[in-house]
């Protein structure tokens, strides 16, 4: 059931999107690869709207923007595999937000993977994976919130993570 609270009276004028950003940008967050294997093949992109929602059953979320190539994979396949970065892998998150000019299953081919339970692309360097069963959605503004069952869980659970604070990678 979505409901939807209002406790306050509407705000006058709203934060400007830049303001937003720039007040986001002061926010840790970790860095991870999402990936699935949709109809045309293997395809992901990087992400920071990343979060544990349950553990009963293992639940997680993931923020996708509406006009995201592997948002519409993910959709069409039902599958997904969140990928926790370690420390060392910026330009793999580089890669996988199209800041590096390598596209398709090339983007594959910089890294060793492997699969868990779903067939989704799974970073066999990842601090940690979340092989995921879509099982919800919502559209909220610009984004689509995705809502997946955990069904496999892999990573090596070794070393730091990647961040991104301040528009910069780093790792912890």
């Amino acid at each position: 059931m979505t409901k939807t609270v209002h406790p306050l009276p509407p705000v006058p004028e709203r934060p400007e999107p830049p303001a937003f950003r720039d007040a986001m940008a002061q926010v840790v967050s970790a860095v991870h690869v999402v990936t699935t294997l949709g109809p045309h093949g293997r395809t992901g992109l990087t992400a920071t709207a990343i979060a544990s929602v349950s553990d009963t059953p293992p639940t997680v979320l993931a923020c996708i923007a509406r006009t995201s190539r592997t948002l519409a994979a993910i959709e069409a396949s039902g599958i997904f595999c969140i990928n926790t970065l370690p420390g060392n892998d910026a330009e793999l998150a580089e890669i996988f937000a199209s800041r590096r000019g390598i596209n398709g299953e090339a983007r594959f081919q910089t890294t060793r993977w492997g699969e868990l339970t779903t067939g989704a692309p799974v970073l066999l360097d990842a601090v940690a994976a979340f092989d995921c069963r879509l099982v919800s959605t919502q559209d909220i503004a610009s984004h689509r919130l995705l809502i997946g069952e955990v069904v496999g869980l892999g990573g090596t659970g070794q070393g730091g993570g990647l961040i991104y604070r301040r528009r910069h990678f780093g790792a912890v």
